[in-house]
């Protein structure tokens, strides 16, 4: 019986519980099951692998308005040797006061959006890029 679980082929395990039964067979253990018509198989309880650690959830620096996102450029040496760096987007923190709605939103926005609200107001803009403001205001 040992001499069977040493000559298995390794079995893709799937991640869903701790510990998994496997039904092992190999060519030899069927064929005596065919021959003696009984429905020999090998149980054996295996442990999984330990589970990755994960890095902590960052909220994406997209802007709601405007839809700006971060830009890949490359940065190049006098020999040509080119290298990637993230250009971010100048996210900021504004409270804008919401005329319609009688309080204050309190928005993460690029600047560009933050000038363009300035200048054609908070409604204009919210509507122009489809945002309902009813669901960004927080209920207290």
């Amino acid at each position: 019986m040992a001499s069977l679980l040493a000559t298995c082929q390794p079995i893709c395990i799937p991640a869903s519980s701790s510990r998994v039964k496997l039904r092992v067979s190999t060519p030899s253990t069927q064929l005596s099951s065919r021959m003696l018509g009984t429905g020999l198989s090998v149980t054996q309880s295996v442990p999984l692998l330990p589970k990755l650690k994960l890095e902590p959830i960052v909220a994406s620096r997209v802007c709601k308005f405007t839809g700006k996102r971060s830009n890949t450029k490359n940065l190049v040496t006098f020999s040509k040797h080119r290298t990637k760096k993230l250009q971010m987007v100048n996210l900021q923190c504004k409270k804008f006061w919401w005329e319609a709605g009688n309080c204050y939103l309190k928005l993460r926005l690029s600047t560009a959006a933050i000038r363009t609200i300035e200048k054609n107001g908070l409604d204009a803009v919210a509507k122009k890029a489809g945002i309902d403001l009813k669901h960004l205001r927080k209920h207290t």
